[in-house]
């Protein structure tokens, strides 16, 4: 009676640490590539972060093509502002 008891137990028991077993096994494969992942830039995101920075810049552009021609505007333009009139 204990035998038909013990034999279903020990077969679930075996599913279960091979189960662990290999989440053992392909822990530090998975630990790797996030390390990796993480550590590398995806074309996709160097694209992203190129974008930003071209908006930031032509944004400081902008900034400062409306500050030279006011300064134009008021008549108190630096040497190296170019004011067409």
């Amino acid at each position: 009676m204990k035998f038909l008891l013990i034999a279903p137990a020990s077969l679930m028991l075996s599913g279960c640490i091979v189960g662990t077993a290999v989440d053992a096994v392909t822990l530090p494969v998975r630990v790797v590539s996030k390390g990796v992942d993480l550590a590398t830039t995806s074309q996709a995101e160097a694209d992203q972060k190129r974008g930003a920075e071209l908006r930031k810049e032509e944004e400081r552009r902008g900034k400062e093509v409306r500050a030279m021609e006011e300064r134009c505007r008021r008549g108190r333009a630096l040497p190296t502002d170019y004011c067409a009139r």
